[in-house]
């Protein structure tokens, strides 16, 4: 190449990519002129990363959000832009507790960049639907399980071939390994976490903890693209007082209210965006076919056949039930009408009453399963109306720890500085109001003819059960 179109040496091997969040985001790319190389783009570049541009990342939230349009693809790019910023404050701790145990710089950071970016490569149409619906009751597993074997059985090796990250050049002989990325994606298993060296161990929790790259990543993400303030979510800050201590990841006392500021910024995002009363109610709707649309759609196990699962998205979900509609075969037509009714926003079914309950002590009492409380409400209707159809649908979170002591994936040690100690001791104080569980229970119904008698139905189900009901205003 003439020397005169070379690039400077200053921006060799990186690009940027124009981010509505940080601005810009950089990833590695082959030196032009350079030998062979893997890098972040031929990661980027694959069938398996692009099929996640059509898999929308708010499940069913973009029918009620119009702007909320945005992709797991984006959501991959911010979340290993984030990865990046953790190992960026991380390291010098890591390297300080680990001496010449710790891995380069750049290695490090490398590796939470690609699980970053990989972490949800296995989501399936409709993400979490996907699973809670498909995955998990017909083959036991979930987009992580998917997730892992394409990484170790596709991506293996580009991924054994980078070495470097944006910062710079592996030290000799440093080499990722599909199997630590893997490692990484989910809450391991215990025999996994033995093979793993214990600086990998150490870096588990930016992945699984309570504030994580990833959700880091879609809180601020989401509430953007739906339009929604999270002026308080301080990521900077939540960064800055986050190190490693030689019990593991810790965040400085300091930063303990914005910390819980961020518990509640995800609250209110699962509260209003992700359980929104229509989300649940369209919900609702495609769990009466989805799965027989997708067994006809796409009739293969998906562990099996991950080429396959190449062709597996919202888009070619969509693009099917579409053509169904004029198909010979009349169960197809059916399944086409309901689709399209979902797709018109035709909302079968309507909220006629809701109930948030939260718990602090899993010994008081326990929350009911959507199906113990459909029967409950059944037994308390009026005889006349115990067989009309309705649903009830049970939204659950867990914004924080139930025991910060024994919960290893949400464990969070805060560093005090007058004691010079790393203890999870004070969490329960950190987190005094927020609440451990919250279930929040709906009841749909085809219309509102018998709200009322629904409602008083479920108020004195709740309460046989030891749960104070109350009245909502509709």
């Amino acid at each position: 190449m003439p020397v005169g179109k070379r690039r400077h040496p200053m921006y060799e091997g990186i690009a940027l990519l124009a981010d509505p969040i940080y601005g810009y985001i950089q990833f590695s790319v082959p030196v032009e002129g350079g030998p062979p190389e893997h890098t972040e783009k031929d990661l980027i570049d694959t069938p398996w990363l692009q099929r996640l541009r059509k898999v929308h990342q708010l499940q069913s939230s973009f029918w009620v959000f119009p702007s909320g349009e945005h992709s797991r693809f984006q959501h991959s790019l911010g979340t290993m832009h984030m990865a990046g910023r953790f190992a960026d404050r991380l390291y010098p701790s890591l390297k300080q507790v680990f001496g010449r145990r710790c891995p380069s710089q750049p290695y490090v950071k490398e590796i939470l960049r690609v699980t970053g970016l990989l972490h949800d490569i296995g989501h399936g149409p409709f993400s979490h639907f996907y699973d809670q619906n498909f995955l998990e009751p017909l083959y036991g597993t979930t987009h992580e399980g998917i997730g892992q074997r394409i990484v170790t059985e596709r991506l293996g090796e580009i991924i054994r071939g980078i070495r470097r990250s944006p910062d710079g050049p592996f030290e000799k002989d440093e080499a990722i390994q599909p199997e630590q990325i893997a490692f990484l994606m989910r809450k391991p298993d215990p025999g996994a976490v033995e093979q793993m060296p214990e600086w990998l161990q150490t870096l588990q929790p930016v992945f699984s903890g309570i504030y994580t790259a990833d959700n880091m990543d879609y809180i601020q993400r989401d509430a953007y693209m739906t339009g929604f303030s999270l002026d308080m979510v301080d990521i900077d800050r939540l960064l800055y007082y986050t190190f490693v201590t030689d019990k593991g990841l810790t965040l400085h006392k300091s930063g303990s209210s914005t910390l819980r500021r961020f518990v509640n910024a995800r609250f209110t995002m699962y509260a209003d965006v992700y359980f929104h009363r229509t989300n649940r109610a369209v919900d609702l709707h495609m769990q009466e076919i989805f799965q027989e649309t997708i067994q006809l759609l796409f009739p293969f196990d998906p562990r099996e056949s991950l080429d396959g699962y190449l062709t597996v998205s919202d888009w070619s979900l969509l693009e099917g039930v579409q053509r169904w509609a004029t198909d010979a075969d009349p169960r197809r037509r059916t399944l086409a009408a309901e689709w399209a009714k979902i797709l018109n926003r035709e909302v079968k079914w309507k909220m006629a009453y809701d109930h948030m309950e939260t718990m602090d002590d899993p010994r008081g009492k326990k929350f009911w399963s959507a199906q113990d409380l459909e029967a409950a409400i059944r037994k308390h209707l009026p005889e006349g109306l115990r067989h009309i159809p309705f649903k009830v649908d049970m939204a659950r979170q867990d914004p924080r720890p139930l025991n910060p002591w024994t919960e290893e994936t949400k464990k969070i040690l805060i560093y005090d500085p007058a004691t010079g100690t790393a203890s999870p001791s004070v969490v329960a104080d950190l987190f005094r109001y927020i609440p451990a569980q919250v279930a929040h229970y709906r009841v749909f119904a085809l219309d509102h003819a018998h709200d009322g008698e629904l409602a008083k139905a479920t108020q004195v189900a709740l309460a046989s059960q030891g749960q104070d009901a109350f009245t909502t205003n509709l």
